[in-house]
């Protein structure tokens, strides 16, 4: 149930017992919001299941949204979305399908909210995580909130990204893409990466997606201050289903006699979705035939569709049920990103049964047992080598579903539940913070 929220709710006393921790997550939710939202969705769920005396926490989400609400989980796990002070929202016509974010240096009403919470836990570098650094820093040296960080999107890669997409596509920037403004990617990439590292080094903890990840991050916070944040997968909802492609072929009048391949987020330079269709192009001029689907929206739709004309259906965005379908419905699931610190969909379509292909330097082929076993990682990261890749699948049935058995096996037996990481990864380190943080008032004393 949403309702508006309460002043006196954020006003009253947690429980001397529990740790109240406040996540920050600089995100639209709605019901098109990418995997760094339904993230959180999951473990607030994971959370709310748990007995009140389970967890020793009092957990609220704080998200953006186009009003101000607050969504009661549990007693002690709710949402409470904060309207944007400078949204990224302006920008969208550009860049087209980004997330919106909230770019202002500093979220009055956050910070009235703040401080009744023990844990503040950062989730990007935007204004919900300037604002709660800031505090942090006039709070010293009184006792102040412990902060805790973690890394759900490579923003500095993203930020170049979306730099080079503005370059190349806004009138008067485009025609310096070659000359004076080559460098800019480069330069944005690296302010992000210094503004985001100075918010880090803030931070009492800093939990990483990988074993490189955290070596990366050690070396510029201390390894100490470094552990690993998983990522889960609802095992009840993705999971193979025979029955799924008859119902696909028959609700979304896709071919039915050629191999699917499948591709999930966002259809932009960030994800790199337009290599993908370059590579089914060079695959259907050789004789090759197979079919994309596209669940997302985005900047480079326009040109995937010209590429690939009736060789594309495009989905839009999917609920979680209705994604579940699809991916059990398909036969091989393509992920050209390089920006994921994790990948959630990767581990989706393995549960689903899909061998999943994947650039060799990418995070995401964390979720791969190994390399050729319950996935491909592909070297030659171009349309060339992907269509290397892909046809290797697409020529081969039964070669691709043996491939797709095993991954489904992998996802099974060696991704976690989206509980197992809350109990695992994140309420360690929330406690921990929280306990750092009273140790040293008491050190004051």
């Amino acid at each position: 149930m949403r309702t508006t929220v309460p002043q006196a709710h954020h006003d009253a006393p947690a429980c001397p017992d529990i740790t109240s921790v406040a996540v920050l997550v600089e995100l639209l939710r709605n019901d098109a919001s990418g995997g760094h939202v339904k993230c959180w969705e999951r473990f607030a769920e994971a959370a709310a299941r748990r007995e009140d005396d389970q967890a020793g926490i009092d957990l609220t989400v704080y998200m953006l949204g186009h009003r101000e609400y607050v969504e009661e989980l549990s007693p002690r796990v709710r949402f409470v979305a904060l309207r944007p002070v400078l949204s990224t929202a302006v920008v969208m016509p550009a860049v087209g399908g980004v997330d919106i974010t909230d770019l202002a240096p500093h979220h009055p009403r956050l910070a009235a909210l703040l401080p009744r919470h023990d844990v503040w836990h950062l989730t990007h570098s935007f204004a919900f995580a300037t604002t709660a650094v800031r505090l942090a820093r006039r709070a010293s040296p009184a006792p102040r909130a412990g902060l805790v960080s973690s890394l759900h999107t490579d923003v500095p890669a993203l930020a170049s990204a979306y730099t080079r997409q503005l370059v190349g596509t806004v009138p008067g920037l485009s025609r310096l893409a070659d000359g004076s403004a080559a460098g800019l990617p480069h330069l944005v990439e690296a302010l992000a990466r210094r503004r985001r590292d100075r918010l880090l080094r803030r931070c009492d903890r800093v939990l990483c997606s990988s074993s490189r990840a955290c070596m990366e991050m050690g070396a510029i916070t201390g390894r100490d201050r470094v552990s690993l944040l998983r990522r889960g997968v609802d095992h009840e909802r993705f999971r193979p289903d025979p029955t799924a492609r008859a119902e696909l072929v028959r609700r979304l009048r896709v071919p039915g006699d050629r191999p699917l391949v499948l591709f999930v987020g966002r259809v932009d330079a960030s994800k790199r979705a337009l290599l993908l269709a370059e590579a089914l192009c060079r695959l259907r001029r050789q004789g090759h035939q197979a079919h994309l689907l596209i669940v997302g929206s985005g900047a480079e739709t326009g040109r995937i569709r010209e590429l690939l004309g009736p060789d594309v259906t495009e989905l839009g965005r999917q609920p979680q049920d209705r994604l579940a379908q699809v991916y059990a419905g398909c036969d091989v699931f393509a992920f050209p990103s390089l920006t994921e610190t994790v990948g959630n969909v990767v581990s989706e379509a393995m549960a689903c049964g899909l061998p999943v292909v994947l650039p060799e330097r990418a995070e995401t082929t964390q979720w791969l047992t190994a390399a050729g076993y319950d996935g491909l990682a592909v070297r030659d990261d171009t349309p060339e080598g992907w269509a290397r890749a892909l046809e290797s699948l697409l020529v081969r049935p039964g070669a691709r579903r043996l491939m797709g058995r095993r991954a489904a096996r992998t996802a099974r037996t060696r991704h976690p539940t989206w509980t197992q990481v809350l109990e695992e990864d994140l309420l360690p380190v929330w406690h921990e913070a929280a306990d750092m943080v009273q140790r040293a008032a008491v050190g004051r004393l």
